[in-house]
């Protein structure tokens, strides 16, 4: 009986990893949509959009040497995920006068994958 309580669970722990894993792709895969405008990573730069790195956390319109709209740097927005699922199925709808000129991501399991990518990056664009 223990026995079979250790393999499930351990079933159940290398499920979940397997499942972020692959959300973690498909959410790096998603982010190509972003590359245009957006930058991660260590290297990161502004581009037409602010870099992306320490989201999680991060009040709207607050990286340093970025030009952001009037009405991002008021929204109050602290991005959450939930703020972010919002945000990103609709920037203009959210956040009315953003700069951002995006159509946005309707499928919840994408943007779910997208966040679950982003807020892993640390402000300083390392891994958590």
């Amino acid at each position: 009986m223990r026995m079979a309580f250790l393999i499930t669970s351990a079933l159940a722990i290398l499920s979940a990893q397997t499942a972020q894993a692959q959300d973690l792709a498909a959410g790096e895969n998603s982010f190509k949509k972003c590359l245009p405008c957006h930058a991660v990573g260590t290297e990161a730069k502004n581009k037409v959009g602010p870099v992306l790195n320490g989201l999680d956390g991060r009040k709207s319109g607050s990286i340093e040497g970025y030009s952001y709209s009037t009405a991002n740097k008021d929204s109050g927005i602290v991005w959450d995920e939930a703020q972010f699922l919002d945000y990103i199925k609709d920037p203009r709808a959210k956040i009315k006068g953003t700069k951002m000129i995006f159509a946005g991501i309707k499928n919840e399991r994408e943007a779910l994958s997208l966040w679950a990518y982003l807020k892993q990056f640390g402000a300083d664009g390392k891994p958590k």
